[in-house]
């Protein structure tokens, strides 16, 4: 172990809060719970930000993989605040063969992907030919929150509708992509659900997070429930 590496962890673990570790450990079936500190998001976020200004952030970034999930969140707001386009695909094309849960994944949310989009398309064509798992719901979760308003093209659903994986947490992006869709090119977007280009499952799943959101009328609710498959 590094001084880093035991700086980091001993900083988390006096973060620890245990009744968090064990409500948070149940979320994620994917990750063994004896690897979850349990650091509540706030405390992570204001560690990561003090930690990136020191000299250590650079070589805790270059050592992977880490042991703990919070080590690993901590890797993942650190890439969220890099200022540089290069620097954080390079650093999330090293870091997301580690990745092994949602949560994770969904924590990276780089800061500057919205003033870089058109680079930021080549590598989310990238990331969703990727076998990897959370590489490729990476890939889906930024074509959803970067270009389903004024950069949408049909061609990003055709993308995500082609997508086939028996992987859950996948085929429940790829839910979350179409409920989201329906909510903001409602229009555009139904067909894809009328004509069943999704495998069954991930279907009713799109349908049912629709029917779960605020954004859909209750008119669109009734006609998508009528669209599901028994």
């Amino acid at each position: 172990m590094t001084e880093t590496e035991r700086f980091v962890r001993e900083r988390l673990f006096e973060l620890q809060d245990l009744e968090y570790k064990e409500f948070h450990s149940k979320l994620m079936p994917t990750v063994d719970s004896d690897l979850v500190i349990g650091v509540r998001t706030p405390e992570l976020r204001k560690f990561a930000k003090e930690f990136m200004k020191t000299d250590m952030a650079e070589e805790f970034l270059s050592t992977l993989p880490h042991k703990y999930y919070e080590e690993n969140n901590l890797h993942a707001f650190m890439i969220s605040s890099l200022k540089d386009f290069g620097k954080t695909v390079k650093e999330l094309n090293e870091f997301l063969p580690f990745v092994d849960n949602w949560a994770t994944c969904d924590m990276m949310r780089p800061v500057l992907f919205g003033k870089h989009r058109k680079e930021l398309l080549a590598e989310i064509e990238k990331w969703m030919q990727s076998d990897e798992p959370y590489t490729l719901r990476f890939g889906i979760e930024m074509l959803m929150v970067h270009f389903l308003d004024d950069d949408f093209s049909i061609e990003y659903v055709q993308s995500v509708a082609k997508v086939r994986s028996e992987e859950y947490y996948v085929k429940m992006m790829v839910a979350w992509y179409f409920a989201t869709a329906l909510a903001k090119q409602y229009d555009l977007v139904l067909p894809f659900i009328e004509n069943k280009a999704l495998d069954p499952w991930t279907h009713n799943k799109a349908i049912q997070k629709s029917i779960e959101s605020f954004r859909i009328t209750k008119e669109q609710k009734e006609y998508l429930r009528t669209l599901k498959i028994k």
